[in-house]
C-alpha cells in the first residue's frame, strides 16, 4: 500500500499525542482539550430523547432541517444584524469543523495561500496542507494580547494569497479582536480581493459583560465572509456534533454537494435539539457564568506562582501561560509536570512553532475544585525543582 503524498503531508496532532500519554498514568488532572464538562440545558437534552423516541433518527437534507437553518437565520439577524437566506445561504454541519473544512475546501486550490494569524487551532493548517495550498502563519505577541495586527497581515499577502481565516474568541489564547482592529483587517482584506474564514465557536464565551464584534458586520465584508460557528461552546454540545455556516449562496450551494458525499448530514436526534437550544425557552447563562468562574479561579492561582505569567483571558476556556521564568521550554515543562505531578497540559510550541516555546496552553474545563488541586500540584513541582 502506498499512501498519498496529501495524507503523508500531515503533521500527527501534539495535543492528542499529549492527550494519549496522560491516560497511561492515573490521577491525571487534565488540562488538555477544549471540552466542557457542562450539561446541556435541561431543555435540550429532552428535546433530544423526543426526537429519538418519535422515530427521528434517520437523515435529512444534506443542508440540514430546513427548521433549524430558519432559526439559525434568527439568531444571526439578532447577532449581526444581518438577513440570511435559510434556504440558499446556511448550511448545517456535523460539528463546526466540517464547517471549516468545507468553507477550505469550496474556496481553496492546490497552491493558494491562507493567511492564519498564530497561535493557531491546529486543524486550519492541516486542512490547508491537505487540500494542497499552503498556510502563511501572522504571528502575535504577548504585548499586543495575542491580536493580530492588521499591518501584519499585509506583509503576509502575496499574488498567491487567497483567505485569511480569523478565530475571535481566539483558541488557543482566548484574545479578542477589538472594533477597531477589525475595521482595519476589513480594509485590508477589500483593497487585495480576499475572502475570510471568521471562525467564531466561542463568541458567546467572552468574560466581563463585553462581547465578541465579528468582521462579517464591516461595509463590504457580507459577500466576502464566512461565519463559522456551532452549539458545542455555547451549548456544551460538544458530542452532538451540530454545526452551522453562514456564507454566499454559491459556496454554500458546492458546500451542500461535498457534504452529501462525505457524511450526507448532521445526526437528526441533535439537529432536533439543535433548534430547542436557538428557541426563546433556553437559557444557556450558566455556561457562560461558570467558565467566567473558573476563569477568575485561573487567575487567582497564578497570583501565587510568579514564575507562570498570563497576559489575561478575556474569553474562551483557554489560557496560554509564559512559563519561560522556570527555566524550562513549554515543552519540557508539560513533560515534566504530568510525570512528575499527572497534571496534563499542552506546550505552546503545538499551536504555532517555536515562537511559542516559552507558554503553554491549559483548557479550564472542569471545576474550580479540581482546578486548584492542579495548580497546588504545579506549586509543588515547581518547589520540588528549585532544592
Amino acid at each position: 500500500m502506498k499512501l498519498s503524498d496529501l495524507a503523508l503531508n500531515l503533521t500527527p496532532s501534539e495535543p492528542r499525542r499529549i492527550y494519549d500519554e496522560a491516560q497511561k498514568y492515573t490521577g491525571v488532572i487534565d488540562l488538555t482539550l477544549g471540552d466542557p464538562d457542562l450539561p446541556p440545558p435541561l431543555n435540550v437534552q429532552e428535546a433530544a430523547c423526543r426526537a429519538i423516541m418519535a422515530g427521528k433518527t434517520r437523515y435529512s437534507a444534506n443542508a440540514g432541517l430546513i427548521q433549524l437553518r430558519e432559526a439559525i437565520a434568527a439568531d444571526a439577524e439578532k447577532e449581526y444584524g444581518l438577513s440570511f437566506d435559510p434556504k440558499s445561504e446556511i448550511m448545517v454541519s456535523v460539528g463546526a469543523m466540517e464547517s471549516a473544512y468545507l468553507c477550505l475546501w469550496s474556496l481553496l486550490n492546490p497552491g493558494d495561500e491562507v493567511i492564519i494569524p498564530a497561535p493557531f487551532w491546529i486543524n486550519y493548517r492541516e486542512v490547508v496542507i491537505s487540500l494542497g495550498a499552503k498556510p502563511v502563519f501572522v504571528e502575535t505577541s504577548p504585548e499586543n494580547k495575542f491580536v493580530v495586527q492588521p499591518e501584519e497581515i499585509e506583509k503576509a499577502i502575496t499574488p498567491q494569497t487567497r483567505l485569511l481565516i480569523l478565530n475571535s474568541p481566539s483558541n488557543p489564547t482566548g484574545a479578542v479582536i477589538p472594533g477597531e482592529i477589525l475595521d482595519r483587517i476589513a480594509e485590508t482584506v477589500i483593497k487585495h480581493d480576499l475572502f475570510v474564514i471568521s471562525d467564531e465557536i466561542y463568541n458567546h464565551l467572552v468574560f466581563d459583560g463585553k462581547k465578541a464584534e465579528s468582521i462579517l458586520t464591516r461595509p463590504g465584508m457580507r459577500e466576502r465572509t464566512a461565519v463559522v460557528n456551532g452549539f458545542s461552546k455555547r451549548y456544551a454540545m460538544t458530542g452532538w456534533r451540530v454545526g452551522w455556516t453562514l456564507a454566499p449562496a454559491p459556496m454554500i450551494r458546492v458546500m451542500t454537494q461535498m457534504t452529501e458525499n462525505i457524511v450526507a448530514c448532521a445526526p437528526l436526534p441533535s439537529q432536533y435539539a439543535a433548534i430547542e437550544a436557538l428557541s426563546d425557552r433556553t437559557d444557556e447563562s450558566y455556561i457562560l457564568k461558570e467558565f467566567e468562574k473558573r476563569r477568575n479561579c485561573v487567575l487567582d492561582e497564578l497570583q501565587t506562582i510568579p514564575e507562570i505569567t498570563c497576559v489575561g483571558i478575556p474569553a474562551t476556556f483557554y489560557g496560554l501561560l509564559n512559563v519561560s521564568a522556570t527555566g524550562m521550554s513549554g515543552e519540557e515543562f508539560a513533560m515534566a509536570l504530568l510525570k512528575s505531578k499527572q497534571v496534563a497540559l499542552i506546550h505552546g510550541s503545538a499551536y504555532g512553532g517555536k515562537a511559542y516555546n516559552d507558554f503553554v496552553r491549559i483548557a479550564f474545563t472542569m471545576d474550580c475544585s479540581l482546578l486548584r488541586r492542579a495548580f497546588s500540584r504545579i506549586r509543588e513541582f515547581l518547589k520540588e525543582r528549585s532544592l
